[in-house]
């Protein structure tokens, strides 16, 4: 059977994340989830319009720490995914995660899951909400500066994903 890899991603909004995981998927049977997932369906329950604007990322950043004080509504999620992923033939689980101390509760929770930060130069940094506005403040197993036009990121990714794989 094929190792399994869960890469913890994160990134400024804009920095290519997305973009990331969509090329990786071109390459591997690949999920991608986030932290966020259930939460963003209780905010739109709660009348969210679905924007990601500073007001909405507010929005669910508060909400999303009012659920991980309460009962950890995102790890347990995120942790029940992983589990179902185990059982996929997928290879790769992506799990978008922005605070650092969720970021080392799902590496502890999760073996050998590995952090990946994505940095893109001219990217908003700070968006007035705890999660987004502390993205730089762990201490990641990797770090891909995606500076290379849209054109030219899957070539250049590609070394860096090689190198998540063999960790």
């Amino acid at each position: 059977m094929e190792k399994k890899t869960v890469v913890i991603i994160n990134g400024a909004g804009g920095t290519g994340k997305d973009t990331l995981c969509e090329i990786t998927s071109r390459h591997y049977k690949t999920r991608t989830i986030s932290a966020v997932d259930r939460v963003k369906e209780i905010a739109l329950f709660g009348g969210w319009n679905g924007v990601k604007d500073d007001r909405g990322r507010k929005l669910l950043s508060d909400i999303k720490q009012a659920f991980v004080d309460y009962d950890d509504l995102p790890r347990r999620w995120l942790v029940d995914s992983y589990r179902e992923f185990l059982t996929t033939d997928e290879r790769i689980m992506f799990i978008h995660c922005r605070e650092p101390e969720e970021i080392q509760k799902l590496k502890e929770a999760i073996p050998g899951s590995l952090a990946l930060l994505v940095r893109r130069p001219g990217a908003q940094k700070h968006f007035g909400n705890a999660s987004d506005d502390r993205v730089e403040a762990f201490e990641y197993d990797f770090i891909y500066e995606n500076n290379k036009p849209l054109a030219d990121v899957e070539e250049d990714f590609l070394p860096t994903l090689r190198k998540i794989l063999e960790a």
